[in-house]
């Protein structure tokens, strides 16, 4: 397993297993199966629903939990100081741990931005007190990233974005990269292209010309080529599934490299489109929910 060094000198696997819309009764199943893989690295959010599960498994498993970097989310229902410190205490007791690897807030929350960098104050709080060992953000555009460096004493030392050939955010990956912020992709194989809400654009990147292309060359699935373009350009990808096959599959990127041309190519595909939603569109009045105690 290939690791990244984060800003403050915590090494991340680069590769891990993200549980984004698994339910709980499988998300047990999938980290088990992540685990007992190989993985060393699972990505849960409080939203999610599922922390419980992933505590569990990780748990039940015959990993030593030092072994495993544990990264989750702090909703946007949470954010404020004192909240922001109490869902620490929700998600570490739903996982069952003393001490979270890397925790983050899941989104920024434009119209009430005071009270996201009241999150983040809460964040270095837990981060000084050990209770964290890294800190960072999730689908913060330029402008947030700004705004929250001008107010806040730590660099982020992740953002967690929407990130795939067709939608890649190059303006935000050099603002983190010039800052040192390592960039994270979740939907790294670009699943959120064939949801039904990507709408009349809905079409899988995974079948797209020339990343088949690309995988026929290597002898590799899509879903490995699109991975492997991730990891060479030194991003952290979270992939997601509940098959064991696909959990293996999604590991199984660090034994071939993509040639230069094979690179440019796949960065040709950008469309500019969005799959997930508009961060500036993020309210607590459309996407608030009460996050349950543990």
């Amino acid at each position: 397993m290939q690791t990244l060094t984060l800003n403050n000198g915590v090494q991340m696997p680069a590769l891990g297993l993200g549980v984004f819309q698994t339910p709980p009764d499988e998300t047990r199943e999938a980290v088990t199966a992540a685990l007992d893989l190989g993985y060393r690295h699972i990505d849960t959010a409080a939203a999610y629903g599922n922390e419980r599960e992933v505590g569990r498994a990780i748990r039940d498993s015959q990993v030593p939990r030092e072994d495993i970097f544990v990264e989750t989310k702090i909703w946007i229902s949470d954010f404020g100081y004192e909240e922001t410190l109490h869902g620490f205490d929700k998600s570490a007791a739903k996982l069952g741990v003393d001490q979270i690897d890397l925790l983050i807030l899941h989104q920024a929350l434009p119209s009430e931005f005071e009270k996201t960098l009241a999150a983040y104050r809460a964040l270095e709080k837990l981060l000084a007190d050990g209770k964290v060992r890294a800190i960072g953000v999730s689908n913060f555009m330029v402008d947030h990233l700004t705004a929250l460096l001008d107010a806040t004493s730590v660099v982020p030392a992740v953002n967690q974005l929407e990130i795939h050939p067709y939608f890649q955010q190059r303006g935000v990956l050099d603002f983190d990269d010039k800052h040192h912020i390592l960039n994270q992709a979740w939907s790294p194989i670009g699943g959120i292209t064939f949801y039904p809400g990507y709408g009349e654009h809905r079409k899988s990147v995974l079948k797209d010309p020339a990343v088949t292309a690309i995988a026929e060359t290597h002898g590799k699935s899509p879903a490995q080529v699109l991975l492997r373009w991730g990891l060479q350009q030194g991003r952290s990808v979270i992939p997601k599934s509940t098959k064991r096959a696909r959990i293996a599959e999604n590991l199984d990127v660090f034994d071939f490299e993509l040639a230069d041309g094979e690179l440019t190519a796949l960065d040709a595909l950008e469309t500019g489109r969005r799959g997930g939603p508009e961060p500036e569109n993020v309210t607590l009045a459309d996407y608030g929910r009460a996050i349950p105690e543990a």
